[in-house]
């Protein structure tokens, strides 16, 4: 397979993956916030479906989890008593299909408990959610129920989680005629508002599941494979544990997206463990090469220069360039680095690189890469440059 692949438009990219599920089980993708993963979980999902003239859905097949998920729920804060507070559910969705035959209250609390302390009750008839907490008393070791409590961004974004989880369950089992017609389920960065402790075990609980269908489909020779799987997400953590986890029948791929053309490309990261930091060093690396760099990308190596000093335990990523006291052009490199990582360029409208800046640039790229001794295997053409050669004038 071809390490890097082009694609004109996101609907092409789509399409791709859909293929690529007809031989494997999981397509993983990581990719930048504002790359275009929610765009391309819409663009997936749209290939399966079919309206009616109306505009009313009569064929679909994807069960996805993004942003338009989560807005499927909505706050109702009681503004005029300002005392009992609901999540309402959008019921014109065909997400809440099988709420009111499936126990899927029970099913969501069973999951739930995994991760919070709240807990909530499902309304069936106004299609409203009811959060509730336990909190002490002060009197010794009893507690008081207290409801209609608003719950924080990041318990409701795991609720959220859990219903979807919930679904994708009863989806896998495949015996529930609510979710027959699910043929892929795409999931777009679940945890945007998880700390690291609670993406590991999303992570790893989440791929437990998936392996546990597949085991379960074999073993029992069911007459249809589970359905494939996409996930896509700009959270290093979550995706280095789901590379790691769902190494067989996978294929797993960074998303960049091409400035000069506005196309978009996918590297295949199964050959090596994946780390968010390595593969925007890459891109870069293949953008100087080609000559497809713009300003703003000063930003992106200042961010990977911080990224790795905190890493090394140093006070700020200058002290990760310097390495030796004499070291002139590591303080220059600094403090070009901070002065050209402050310009103001934007990532949507980018600004060419003129030529001065573009040779300070790849000797700064370059000398990063050498003095952390990254494996120049992925960077091709680099290992046969001496780096005497690269130091021959201060820049």
């Amino acid at each position: 397979m071809s390490q890097i692949q082009n694609f004109d438009d996101l609907s092409t990219l789509a399409q791709h993956f859909r293929d690529e599920l007809q031989r494997k089980k999981y397509v993983l993708l990581y990719a930048y916030n504002g790359t275009g993963k929610t765009r391309l979980s819409a663009a997936f999902k749209d290939l399966g479906r079919r309206t009616s003239e109306d505009g009313e859905s009569i064929v679909r097949d994807t069960l996805y989890f993004n942003a338009f998920t989560e807005d499927l729920f909505t706050w109702d804060n009681d503004l005029e008593r300002d005392e009992t507070r609901v999540l309402r559910l959008n019921t014109d969705s065909s997400f809440f299909a099988g709420l009111g035959d499936l126990e899927m209250e029970t099913r969501v609390r069973s999951l739930l408990n995994r991760y919070a302390d709240f807990d909530f009750q499902i309304d069936t008839q106004d299609w409203q959610v009811s959060f509730a907490r336990d909190v002490p008393t002060g009197d010794g070791d009893r507690h008081q129920k207290i409801g209609g409590i608003k719950i924080s961004r990041g318990e409701e974004n795991i609720f959220i989680w859990c219903f979807f989880l919930a679904i994708v369950e009863v989806t896998l089992d495949q015996d529930m005629e609510a979710y027959d017609w699910v043929k892929y389920i795409y999931i777009d960065d679940p945890i945007s508002s998880l700390d690291e402790q609670n993406a590991v075990m999303v992570a790893t609980h989440l791929a437990k599941i998936l392996k546990d269908a597949h085991q379960t489909a074999t073993t029992t020779a069911q007459e249809t494979d589970p359905p494939g799987l996409v996930i896509s997400t700009h959270h290093p953590l979550f995706h280095n544990v789901l590379w790691n986890e769902l190494k067989k029948g996978s294929r797993r791929y960074f998303l960049d997206r091409k400035d000069s053309t506005g196309g978009y490309t996918i590297r295949n990261t199964e050959s090596i463990p994946f780390f968010h930091h390595l593969a925007a060093l890459v891109s870069l690396y293949d953008r100087d090469l080609n000559g497809d760099i713009d300003t703003y990308h000063f930003n992106t190596l200042r961010a990977i220069a911080e990224k790795t000093a905190s890493f090394l335990g140093y006070a700020n990523f200058g002290d990760c360039i310097k390495r030796e006291a004499d070291d002139l052009d590591g303080v220059l490199h600094t403090r070009l680095l901070n002065l050209l990582s402050h310009g103001g360029w934007s990532v949507y409208e980018p600004t060419a690189m003129g030529d001065d800046n573009r040779e300070k640039f790849r000797r700064m790229l370059h000398r990063f890469i050498r003095e952390h001794a990254f494996n120049l295997k992925h960077f091709p053409g680099l290992e046969s440059v001496p780096a005497e050669a690269e130091e021959t004038h201060n820049p």
